[in-house]
């Protein structure tokens, strides 16, 4: 018996030891849906190994504080190492090849970096006459320069692929610099043609654009400033001075900085205000947003057609990691990826977002803490080959992710969507569904892959299940050419047909609300439906006969307000996947609660101020009056709903129109109803209905109040009861 409870013993001691062994990570790779929840996917990267200064060879002085981390073609990696002034440069295997601290300058004087924040990698080819540095005798060479941002010396040093000193550039000249205005280069990037862009921590005009020989070209990307009300007052009064200073103390600074092989630019920013910032997340207002991809004019050509601008945690008010990690993301820097691809790192939760070319949201991950994969401060991002090098300012050491079986697949269908071999991309896409249908991208892409192939109707479907309703218009549109070349001769036939019966039923409501006027008879129910038509056409005549020949009913308005309630119910699910994505729902009698209280509040609040300005509608008159002038919606809206089934996204503004057209007839009905029910001059008109709005909030504000007395009330008497029974058992 002893001897098999120390094997039991043994074997669980086994266990534990090898439960400690096997690396713990955490994992929880998720995307978005339309609605802003969180939906898990398949891990694109999983933490390989945390590399801290005892894991780079030969590197004798730890890391301090880093701030930036770069690589090259050559699979090196450099590490801005601020705290003890100096940028690390290794092999792909973290053996120590050399460091940048002192050097001589120019002029032949041992200098040194002084806290460099940033560092940049230029390769390219250069012009030359060596024939040792070209053996093809084509007359160029490969080049390498590291460029770094020498924060506390205010200039920027270029070095070349050894190490060398070959350059610096000194603060650059230019009138648009204050005087004493400081200049701390924090990170910058360069272009195929050697122009250099600079992020510094003290200007917040942009970015500075600089030529190779670093003279100052420009700022570029300035960040917009919004005002308020007051301020916008308040500024009628600064002087210029003021102005200015509180430009400068508005502006939000960039904090880093990315280039892609096409020379565009990446900048991030994490000062934009909170209350700024969650607006553009709801809005997509790419004027706040914190991550831009400028060309070399400065303009933000960053394609956001996501469900979300491209700004880190979207669902950030559920977030609860800690006391700092409440609000929107504050992003750090921005790595450009494979195939288009970019990621961006959200310093306040230590999460990586990546996105697609189209600003899709493909997959994040991260978290806080000190497990493998988890970090505590971010600060620099890069991609290393199918590797993302994450750096940690507070444990100044960077964690690798290595890309899995999945991200692989991902990068995979977007390369043969972006080579337009489309049927491997269809393959791509579809397996990334079998391991992911929660994936939107996957079936936007689908989509996109049926659409080149000519295949509309397969684009449309696969489309529709992502919501991407602009990309659902394009190929409706492109189906909708083949079904006009269908049916050609047919289409203006239905126009002509429709026109003419419209035309036909005017003319017979017309007769009949004649005939009706003359006959001296009682009016009939279908009489009185008829004449709102008059009415809508002749507000003066049609609500003076309404109040004084009777030719308005009770019963026929309610007629018309149930007709009324029917169709903004048929608009609600009647309307097109373009302009209804979500598929929205309302019942009738939702519709019909939803127009009568509104109804019976202006009716209401109308007659009590009317009473006591002489007014000589009665509350009869003003509910039947406000019921007819109600027709528009009953003539317009299903048109309205039923065009939205053959009108793409860009032509919604016809739409939008006729439903504008609806409201202000509506409005002018409703208006101009009053002003003859009651009898009243328009200026007389124009300050009752004013004033029947501020009686109909007075009347609301009070309902709110009541309504939360009754329910303190209630629950008063419920606490009392229960507690009668309580003290009875």
């Amino acid at each position: 018996m002893k001897n098999v409870i120390k094997r039991i013993t043994a074997v669980f001691a086994c266990l534990i030891i090898l439960a400690c062994a096997i690396p713990v990570h955490a994992d929880g790779t998720y995307t978005y849906s339309m609605d802003g929840m969180s939906l898990p996917s398949p891990d694109a990267y999983t933490p390989q190994e945390v590399v801290d200064s005892s894991k780079i060879k030969g590197l004798e002085t730890a890391l301090n504080a880093p701030t930036d981390i770069e690589t090259d073609s050559s699979n090196n990696i450099y590490i801005a190492d601020p705290g003890n002034n100096r940028i690390v440069i290794m092999s792909e295997y973290y053996q120590l090849r050399f460091i940048i601290s002192e050097f001589v300058n120019s002029e032949g004087v041992t200098d040194a970096l002084a806290s460099p924040r940033g560092v940049f990698i230029w390769e390219g080819a250069k012009p030359t006459t060596d024939p040792e540095l070209d053996p093809d005798g084509d007359g160029f060479y490969q080049a390498k320069f590291i460029y770094v941002a020498d924060t506390d010396n205010e200039r920027i040093v270029v070095f070349d692929g050894e190490g060398n000193y070959v350059r610096h550039l000194e603060k650059p000249e230019s009138e648009v610099f204050e005087e004493g205005e400081l200049y701390r280069p924090a990170a910058l990037a360069v272009d195929s043609s050697e122009r250099i862009y600079v992020v510094s921590t003290t200007t917040y005009q942009g970015i500075m654009s600089l030529s190779a020989e670093g003279e100052f070209a420009g700022f570029i990307g300035a960040q917009k400033v919004t005002y308020n009300i007051l301020q916008l007052i308040w500024r009628r009064f600064q002087t210029a001075e003021q102005l200015a200073q509180q430009e400068q103390n508005i502006s939000t600074e960039y904090n880093n900085i990315a280039i892609d092989d096409d020379g565009m630019i990446y900048v991030t920013t994490n000062s934009i205000a909170q209350e700024s910032l969650e607006n553009a997340i709801r809005n997509s207002d790419k004027n706040y947003a914190p991550v831009k991809k400028l060309n070399t004019d400065g303009t933000d050509i960053m394609r956001r057609n996501g469900f979300f601008i491209p700004a880190g945690e979207i669902n950030f008010q559920s977030m609860s990691y800690d006391d700092s990690a409440t609000g929107p993301s504050s992003i750090v820097d921005v790595a450009i990826g494979p195939e288009g691809t970019w990621s961006i790192i959200d310093q306040k939760r230590s999460k990586i977002f990546t996105y697609d070319e189209d600003g899709e949201l493909l997959f994040a991950f991260g978290d806080m803490g000190s497990q493998l994969g988890n970090l505590r401060n971010v600060v620099g991002i890069v991609y290393l080959g199918d590797k993302m090098l994450v750096l940690d300012g507070e444990t100044s050491s960077f964690t690798v992710y290595t890309r899995t079986e999945y991200g692989d697949l991902l990068i995979t269908a977007i390369q043969h969507n972006n080579q337009r071999k489309y049927s491997l991309a269809e393959e791509d896409w579809k397996a990334i569904l079998q391991r992911n249908n929660n994936f939107d991208a996957a079936y936007i892409g689908l989509g996109q892959a049926y659409y080149l192939m000519g295949d509309w109707e397969q684009a449309m479907s696969y489309f529709k299940y992502a919501y991407a309703t602009s990309r659902y218009s394009d190929a409706f549109s492109e189906s909708r050419k083949v079904w006009v070349e269908k049916y050609i001769l047919i289409i203006p036939v239905v126009v002509v047909a429709f026109c003419v019966a419209l035309t036909l039923f005017f003319k017979y409501a017309g007769k009949l609300n004649r005939k009706a006027a003359v006959s001296g008879k009682k009016k009939t129910y279908w009489e009185e439906l008829m004449y709102a038509f008059h009415v809508i056409f002749h507000p003066f005549d049609g609500f003076w006969d309404m109040k004084h020949e009777k030719r308005g009913s009770l019963r026929a308005a309610f007629t018309i307000l149930a007709v009324a309630a029917v169709v903004f119910a048929w608009q609600a699910i009647g309307q097109s996947f373009i302009f209804n994505p979500v598929g929205g729902y309302a019942n009738v009698i939702g519709q019909l609660a939803g127009m009568l209280l509104p109804l019976l509040l202006w009716v209401t609040s109308n007659w009590c101020l009317t009473t006591l300005f002489d007014g000589e509608g009665s509350f009869k008159d003003i509910f039947i009056a406000c019921c007819y002038s109600l027709t528009p919606i009953i003539l317009i809206i299903p048109i309205a709903t039923l065009l939205t089934h053959v009108v793409t996204l860009s032509e919604s503004g016809f739409i939008t129109l006729l439903l504008n057209v609806c409201y202000v007839w509506l409005f002018l009905l409703i208006f101009f109803g009053t002003m003859v029910t009651h009898d009243y001059s328009l200026g007389k008109n124009i300050i009752t209905v004013f004033g029947t709005v501020l009686v109909m909030a007075v009347i609301m504000f009070v309902a709110v109040l009541f309504s939360g007395l009754m329910i303190k009330m209630a629950s008063f008497i419920s606490n009392i009861i229960t507690e009668i029974q309580f003290r009875l058992q």
